[in-house]
């Protein structure tokens, strides 16, 4: 229900996924901060890509770590290039001198988005660089906020909201002022599977209060829209739905929910323009066509309305095949043969 706020407020703390790896996986990350004693058979002061290399990838990372951040800089080579960016990130993680692999990273990152070598790699350093840091929070600010923080937005991804909660209240009794934590503590409440009548409730005050901290929320705002919404109060879900979308021109999200808002009050012209916008926004969406076609036929413009009503089973039917190749290819994976429809 509420996938849109989640989607903005969760990317604040994504980088504490290594938290939920499994035990083997943070043993096997932890390991990679432990030095190792070097032996330095040869001194190289030269940036040349191949001696760098070669002396990183036969053990001599103290010494070929200079080198393959200059060598980097100047090689064109494309495979040269992964090779070195690969070596420094693994001579760095590797060898308790994590921070240097953001260099690397950098690199690697930007000439490689897409290559699944670079992508493995970069997923344990990223995670070893995100244990670190946080094993630094605890250890050196242990009755932190922040620590508080930090443990809630774990327990979140694991989808324990009650114990997420309580770590959210003890940062309001910390610093009760402190911006995103009431909204933080409102999206534990509807996060549940099935949350109740009074938890709605409570997670309304909760958004409420975020919005007496920081008016400028505009997340805050579309959730008080989306619950105005499902409580059939059009006239409040449209204030708090034009809100969020003068707070971010780009939440798609909120001009849908206007839109949506605007439908269901029947105020079908004043609705084109926040759809139109969303239909921008996010041109695959086969609900943005629906509401569009819907509010065209309301303002009485038939040809718009057939034309968005195509566009909606197109895009419909793009992403069912969308979803069928992702499930066909999952089963694949798992070793098993999809099944054939049978006969009607």
């Amino acid at each position: 229900m509420f996938s849109a706020y989640n989607r903005r407020m969760r990317s604040g703390f994504r980088s504490t996924f290594h938290l939920l790896l499994p035990a083997s996986l943070l043993i096997c990350l932890s390991s990679l901060g432990i030095a190792s004693p070097q032996t330095s058979q040869k001194s190289v002061t030269t940036a040349d890509p191949e001696k760098a290399a070669t002396l990183a990838e036969s053990g001599h990372c103290v010494e070929a770590l200079p080198l393959l951040k200059k060598a980097i800089r100047l090689t064109s080579a494309h495979d040269l290039k992964k090779r070195l960016g690969l070596d420094g990130l693994h001579c760095a993680m590797t060898h308790n001198t994590p921070y240097d692999s953001l260099e690397f990273l950098a690199v690697l990152s930007r000439d490689f988005p897409h290559d699944p070598e670079v992508l493995y790699a970069a997923t344990h350093a990223f995670s070893d660089l995100s244990m670190r840091s946080s094993q630094d929070l605890a250890r050196d600010a242990p009755f932190s906020y922040e620590v508080h923080e930090l443990n809630a937005e774990a327990l979140e991804m694991q989808g324990k909201w009650d114990e997420a909660g309580v770590e959210y209240r003890r940062i309001l009794e910390i610093n009760p002022m402190l911006p995103g934590i009431h909204a933080r503590l409102g999206r534990t409440l509807l996060s549940k599977p099935q949350p109740s009548p009074t938890e709605v409730e409570q997670a309304k005050k909760n958004f409420e209060e975020e919005l007496e901290i920081d008016p400028r929320n505009a997340a805050a705002e579309y959730v008080l829209g989306q619950l105005a919404a499902d409580s059939n109060d059009s006239s409040t879900a449209i204030r708090h739905f034009e809100h969020a979308t003068r707070l971010d021109t780009t939440f798609s999200e909120a001009y849908l929910g206007l839109g949506m808002a605007l439908n269901s009050a029947k105020r079908f012209t004043e609705a084109i323009p926040p759809l139109e916008t969303y239909e921008k926004l996010a041109p695959d969406s086969p609900t943005g066509h629906y509401q569009l076609a819907f509010a065209y036929a309301g303002a009485g413009r038939r040809d718009d309305a057939n034309r968005e009503a195509g566009l909606q089973r197109q895009t419909a039917e793009a992403l069912e095949a969308v979803k069928r190749k992702a499930a066909i290819a999952q089963e694949k994976q798992q070793g098993t043969d999809p099944q054939p429809a049978e006969p009607k």
